[in-house]
Formats: C-alpha cells, sequence, structure tokens
C-alpha cells in the first residue's frame, strides 16, 4: 500500500531553521539541505530581492525603506515570509535561513505555522569556535585583496551575531528543538553532521523518505 504525505510524517519534508555565525559555511550548507531533504532554502534576502525585481506591492514598500537606508521593519518582513510560505514548494518542508531574527518575528512565525497546524521540526546551529572563524575569514579577505575586511572589522560581525542570535538560540533550546552542529571542517564532513543529527531526530533525507513511502 502506498501511503501519501497526508498520512505519513516520513513522506512529508521537514520544517527547519539554520543559523551560525558569518563564516561558518551557513549557505553552502543550506543549499545542501535543500538539495537532499528536497525542501526550499528560503533566506529573506532572496525574499526581498525577488519581491523588488517582480515589482510587488510589498517589493515596492521594501524597495522604497531599503533606497532610503533604512532596516525593514519586522512586520513588512513577516509578511512577506508568510506569503513565500503559502508557495506551493514549500507545502511540505521548507529551511529558513536569516529568519526570523527577533523575538517578535519568532512570535509571528509561531503564529503562522499555528494557523496551518504546523510546527517546526528543528533548528540548526552550526557552532564554530569564533578564533578559528576570524582567521580563516581574515585569511581569505587577505587573498582576495578586500582591504576593508580587516581582523576588526570580522570580529565586530561576530559579536553582532552573537548579540542578536542568542536570545532566539536560547528560546528555540528551551523548546527541545536545538540541534548544534559542529561548522568547522570540509563542507561534505559538516554536511554529514547534519545529516546524522536530523536522523537522530527522525528527519530523512528526500531518497530516504520516498523509499519509506511505499509499504
Amino acid at each position: 500500500m502506498t501511503r501519501t504525505a497526508d498520512d505519513s510524517s516520513a513522506a512529508k519534508g521537514a520544517r527547519l531553521l539554520i543559523v551560525g555565525p558569518p563564516g561558518s559555511g551557513k549557505g553552502t550548507q543550506a543549499k545542501r539541505i535543500s538539495s537532499v531533504y528536497g525542501i526550499p532554502d528560503i533566506s529573506t534576502g532572496d525574499i526581498f530581492r525577488a519581491n523588488i525585481k517582480n515589482g510587488t506591492p510589498l517589493g515596492v514598500q521594501v524597495k522604497s525603506i531599503v533606497d532610503a537606508g533604512d532596516y525593514v521593519p519586522d512586520s513588512l518582513t513577516n509578511a512577506l515570509v508568510a506569503e513565500r510560505l503559502e508557495e506551493d514548494d514549500a507545502r511540505n518542508g521548507f529551511l529558513l535561513d536569516g529568519y526570523p531574527r527577533t523575538l517578535e518575528q519568532v512570535s509571528s512565525l509561531d503564529d503562522l505555522l499555528t494557523e496551518k497546524g504546523q510546527s517546526l521540526d528543528g533548528v540548526i546551529q552550526l557552532v564554530a569556535d569564533r578564533d578559528e572563524v576570524v582567521a580563516r575569514l581574515t585569511k581569505r579577505a587577505q587573498e582576495q585583496g578586500r582591504v576593508d575586511d580587516s581582523e576588526e572589522a570580522i570580529r565586530h560581525r561576530q559579536e553582532v551575531y552573537l548579540r542578536e542570535t542568542s536570545p532566539l538560540i536560547d528560546v528555540y533550546r528551551d523548546r527541545g528543538l536545538l540541534i548544534e552542529v559542529d561548522g568547522l571542517g570540509g563542507v561534505d564532513e559538516v554536511g554529514s553532521r547534519i545529516t546524522q543529527a536530523l536522523a537522530g531526530r527522525g528527519i530523512l533525507p528526500a531518497s530516504e523518505r520516498d523509499s519509506e513511502s511505499v509499504a
């Protein structure tokens, strides 16, 4: 007997978040997770750019705010993410990258998923020693001739990340959703750690879910 995505959790994708400091390889791993688990990699930056390019009403608002040099408010970011999650490819799972960034956005995402009768399956946190990441990024900046990307500037970005994300990480840790993964190492090595960690939560790659969908 064949089971459908509606009656088998194994047949649907996962609803995940990914967080990690600058230089942790988060973007690379997000693309890998999207491919392996058959879920869209959704970043707020991509959402903003797509709406601006397509001239949507929300995109027009974002463009005027960005052109003025201001930050996009939570209310508008929440609306754009909510609209994106209504698209067909996110129906059975997604990976959010760069959202939520504030506690207000956490609350908005909670409300949105509750309305859909859904919930998050996990929050992947790429953990990396700050000094090692700074050394890696400093070396890369020197090799690429990015003289403005000083060690001081790189350390500042690390501090900003820690300050902004710590409250969110604490929330998801308290909910038992946090999945800490060592983010240092080769792309495949880190990717394997993520796959193993998700498997420990019963979250399987698309290929394995497909094979389990046939009884």
